[in-house]
This record gives C-alpha cells, sequence and structure tokens, in this order.
C-alpha cells in the first residue's frame, strides 16, 4: 500500500509544481546503456567535450550518487514557445528564449523534495537538471514518459520532444513504469534534415558535428569545414526537432519565466551583428546564451555571416 500510496502522492507533486510528465524507474546499473555509452566515446563523438569521459560509472549507476538510492523518478518540462523569432535573422534554440531553466526547475526540485519529506517522512535524495552525470534521456526513457528517436531525443507521443528533463533519484521504493515502444517508424526526417550531417546514422548523433556543440560547447575556433552548413544558427539549433512529425503535438508552455521580456524575439539581423557587449548583457542577463559569453556569440555571429 505504501508504494502505491507514495507514487501517489509524488506523482500529485510533480503536476502540482508544473511537470508535465512524471515516471518512475528503479535505481539500477544501466545495462543497455553502457556499451552504447563507451562507442560513442571511444569512437570521438563527444569532440572536445572531456568532461563526457568523467565519471563514467557514475552515469550508468544512480547508487554512486545517491547513497542507498531505490528510485529515479524522471520528470518532463515543456519549454515550447507560443512566439518565435522574426524571419532570417540569426537564430537561437528555443529553450533560451527566456530566463535559464536550470534556476528555475531548480527551485521546483527543492520544493519537490521538501515536500516530500513532509508527507512521506525519512525521504533522501539529489535532484538533478542537466548538471551532473546523469543519463537523463535513459531514465525518461526507462519510466515510460517517451522513446529515444533517431536524433538521440526523448520523444512523448503526446507532446513531441520540447521539453527539459530532470530528476529525483531518492532512498524510498515506488511503483514503477515500464518504457513504452518507439514510434519512429521508417522516418528519416531528423537524419535528412541535419544541416551538418551530425546524425551519422539513427540514433546516433556525431557531438563534434552538431550546431549546439558548434556554438556553445566548443571554445575554439569553429572548423572551417562548416562555413555555410549552420543553417543561420547563432546558438544551439532546433532543426532535427522541428522538422519531427511528433512535434506537431507541441503545445505552448505555461511557464512566465520561460517568455522573453528582453525583445529578443524582435532583433534584426543588423541588431544582432551590431549588438554590443553592454547590449548583450542587458538582452541576454538570465537567458542560457550568457554560457557562450559576448566573445563566443559575437564568434559565432561571424562565422554564419553571409559574405
Amino acid at each position: 500500500m505504501n508504494l502505491q500510496k507514495h507514487t501517489a502522492i509524488i506523482k500529485q507533486e510533480a503536476k502540482r509544481l508544473g511537470f508535465d510528465f512524471c515516471g518512475v524507474s528503479k535505481a539500477e546499473f544501466l545495462e543497455e546503456e553502457a556499451p552504447r555509452l563507451e562507442a560513442w566515446l571511444n569512437s570521438k563523438k563527444h569532440g572536445k567535450m572531456e568532461y563526457m569521459e568523467n565519471h563514467f560509472d557514475k552515469r550508468l549507476n544512480p547508487t554512486l550518487l545517491v547513497d542507498g538510492a531505490k528510485s529515479v523518478v524522471s520528470l518532463l518540462y515543456n519549454y515550447y514557445p507560443e512566439q518565435t523569432q522574426i524571419t532570417d535573422s540569426p537564430k537561437i534554440s528555443k529553450y533560451a528564449y527566456g530566463k535559464d531553466y536550470h534556476e528555475i526547475i531548480k527551485e521546483k526540485l527543492k520544493e519537490f523534495l521538501n515536500t516530500l519529506k513532509e508527507k512521506i517522512g525519512d525521504v533522501n535524495g539529489r535532484a538533478f537538471v542537466d548538471s551532473a552525470p546523469v543519463l537523463d534521456k535513459a531514465w525518461a526513457k526507462k519510466s515510460g514518459l517517451g522513446w529515444i528517436g533517431k536524433n538521440a531525443n526523448l520523444i512523448n507521443k503526446q507532446n513531441g520532444s520540447f521539453f527539459f528533463i530532470a530528476e529525483l533519484i531518492i532512498d524510498i521504493d515506488l511503483e514503477y513504469d515500464g518504457a513504452i515502444q518507439d514510434y519512429c517508424g521508417t522516418c528519416t526526417k531528423c537524419i535528412d534534415a541535419c544541416p551538418t550531417e551530425a546524425i551519422v546514422e539513427p540514433f546516433i548523433v556525431d557531438g563534434s558535428k552538431c550546431i549546439s556543440y558548434l556554438t556553445i560547447e566548443l571554445k575554439d575556433a569553429i572548423p572551417t569545414e562548416f562555413k555555410n552548413k549552420m543553417d543561420n544558427w547563432a546558438f544551439g539549433c532546433d532543426v532535427c526537432q522541428d522538422v519531427c512529425p511528433w512535434n506537431r503535438f507541441s503545445m505552448p508552455h505555461h511557464e512566465k519565466e520561460f517568455n522573453n521580456q528582453t525583445g529578443l524575439l524582435n532583433l534584426s539581423t543588423n541588431e544582432w551583428y551590431e549588438l554590443t557587449e553592454e547590449t548583450f548583457n542587458k538582452v541576454f542577463n538570465q537567458s542560457a546564451v550568457k554560457r557562450t559569453k559576448y566573445k563566443g556569440l559575437k564568434r559565432n555571429l561571424e562565422f554564419i555571416k553571409v559574405k
């Protein structure tokens, strides 16, 4: 009875906090993922993201992150925007339109854990949102929240893939959800549309070719082989999600903090290229775009500039 009751409390609390989907899986070694991750790293598809090589065991085993871990609670938080940028201006990923998601979701997870301690009792655990060695998509899949598409993104049957994924790894047993089937079928739209051919085969992305990697993670000069292949992306890339048929079910989010308040969506091409450091600090003050810093964004803009 406790398993059922505790699971119901968790799913109700997830809904109250604004998470769109919640699934639960047993905290155990990710046996299927281990050889895939190892092969991906060995073939250097992580580019210069050396941190991906660290904590290999922790990425696969949640009990190494949380003592006595029994359950992984996976959560999806919608960020699909109602409005997008004006046509033809340099583009940034939709997830970066508003306030940095890390801060918003971390606060919700903190409240989540505190509420569980109040309602259930002695619950210990940790909250994660894209900030630790956790294979979030693998856990979300295992928890029945979707399947991994050919673009290596988690796809939810009801609402597509424009979600942030977060987890609570906790030390209590719960009722576990099961994985669902893959609904990609024979579709290859994401593979065909990728401007830099980063999806090298179904379900495998060469991170070193991905526009998101090139414009955010890569700190060196962008290799010249990608000149005229960046599809006007200045920060991140949404192409493989935009073309996915399942994203016709995407609905606008309900998080006011994700709405742009700085005029970013209306910046013209000229305004992007005339951007000063002072304006950058104002426009991107609370955005994930600040991760590239002014210098990084200017590098990206110069690289994608049509000459």
